[in-house]
């Protein structure tokens, strides 16, 4: 038992996971910025007349996603 514990302090397995969160959050902002900008692109050819307003929304809301994708990159990067 006292290897297996020393075995794990010596991978820290912090470091080994923080590289595979960070890509996990690019993705998903990644698929949440393509699937806002998808479905504001779909709602201005439905109706022209509200194009600024939706990009408007859509803009504010993918600088959002941006922002806490950003945080979550500190985050994984603080655990190397």
């Amino acid at each position: 038992m006292f290897l297996f514990a020393t075995l794990l302090q010596a991978v820290n397995l912090g470091a080994a996971i923080a590289p595979l969160a960070a890509a996990l959050a690019v993705l998903g902002a990644a698929w949440g910025i393509g699937k806002i900008g998808s479905n504001a692109l779909e709602a201005m050819a439905r109706q022209p007349e509200a194009a600024g307003s939706l990009q408007t929304a859509m803009i504010v809301s993918a600088a959002l996603i941006e922002g806490a994708t950003l945080f979550a990159i500190v985050v994984c990067l603080m655990a190397i």
